[in-house]
């Protein structure tokens, strides 16, 4: 499902029920629950300054583990209501049904409940964080909108193409992004431009616009809900769909010229396979996390399965 590489340029794969797999170039070796993972399943995995891998479960609840290189060990984290934003802290995902995030100072996990956005009850779930380029963290929710935490406080997006869209009901920001012109993108077809003071009439940080909804007059229906999404390092947005393969919105053309989008199949035997993320290595290389289908590799022209 995820892929993650590390500082030494090992290959992590972490599986929806059989572990994770570690691949330095030459052999493939398999960690288990028979081996010190505290659950089979892996949904993200984190590298800290130390080198130490961390790998995270988010059901039936959550769990991490750190890897030291040598043995696995299971987190205990501490509750706590303070929050801090710190250059070289981590911060994971909690279980799903609840508001909560866990941050890594480096010494200590701390398990962080998230504030509720204005006027809104809801009960939530964390379904992605993202550090932006000036530090800021995001937290993409489902079904209440995306959260900016700026170290000092928590500004709220809650918009409808982020909360209640679609007429199968929430679909969750999975996904949270920046561009080239440092415009966000958060799994639906609008873009946001932020801004760090609230300069606007309408007292909001940010302004919406139309996006991939509407370029070129392609029909990308399959974009308007996307899983995951990274930028390559010429620029370009890379998206991901559940059964819509992958998109590729090439941010080096003007407006008007040539291409932008571009869509690619991604098949097993010959059939569409449901794709989970996207992922850019150390070398700017792309891969796919599946469902069922193992790893992808775009080798420049197409996704190929990843044989070790």
């Amino acid at each position: 499902m995820v892929i993650y590489q590390d500082k030494k340029n090992t290959y992590w794969f972490g599986s929806w029920e059989t572990g994770v797999y570690r691949y330095d170039g030459k052999t493939l070796v398999n960690y288990t629950t028979k081996h010190g993972l505290h659950n089979n399943r892996v949904d993200e995995i984190k590298e800290d300054k130390s080198g130490n891998i961390y790998f995270i479960s988010c059901s039936p609840k959550s769990t991490i583990v750190k890897f030291n290189g040598q043995s696995f060990t299971t987190i205990t984290a501490t509750q706590s209501n303070e929050w801090k934003l710190q250059p070289d802290d981590l911060w994971f995902r909690n279980a799903y049904q609840t508001e909560k995030v866990y941050r890594f100072d480096g010494d200590t996990f701390y398990e962080l409940t998230l504030p509720k956005p204005p006027k809104l009850t809801n009960p939530f779930e964390v379904y992605s964080i993202y550090r932006d380029i000036k530090g800021n963290i995001w937290f993409g929710t489902n079904p209440v909108g995306v959260c900016r935490y700026d170290g000092k406080s928590f500004g709220w997006i809650t918009e409808e193409d982020v909360t209640e869209f679609r007429d199968e009901g929430a679909n969750g920001v999975r996904s949270i992004t920046e561009d080239k012109n440092g415009d966000f993108w958060f799994n639906t077809e609008k873009r946001y431009s932020i801004y760090d003071s609230i300069t606007l009439k309408s007292n909001k940080f940010y302004t919406r616009h139309e996006s991939i909804g509407s370029l070129n007059g392609k029909n990308t229906s399959g974009l308007n809900e996307y899983l995951s999404t990274v930028r390559d390092n010429e620029n370009n947005l890379w998206f991901v769909t559940y059964r819509d393969g992958v998109w590729k919105y090439d941010a080096r053309l003007p407006d008007g010229q040539g291409t932008k989008i571009t869509h690619y199949t991604v098949q097993a035997n010959s059939k569409d396979i449901t794709l989970f993320s996207i992922y850019k290595d150390n070398k700017g290389d792309l891969w796919l996390g599946t469902h069922e289908n193992g790893a992808y590799k775009f080798n420049g022209k197409t996704f190929e399965k990843f044989k070790p």
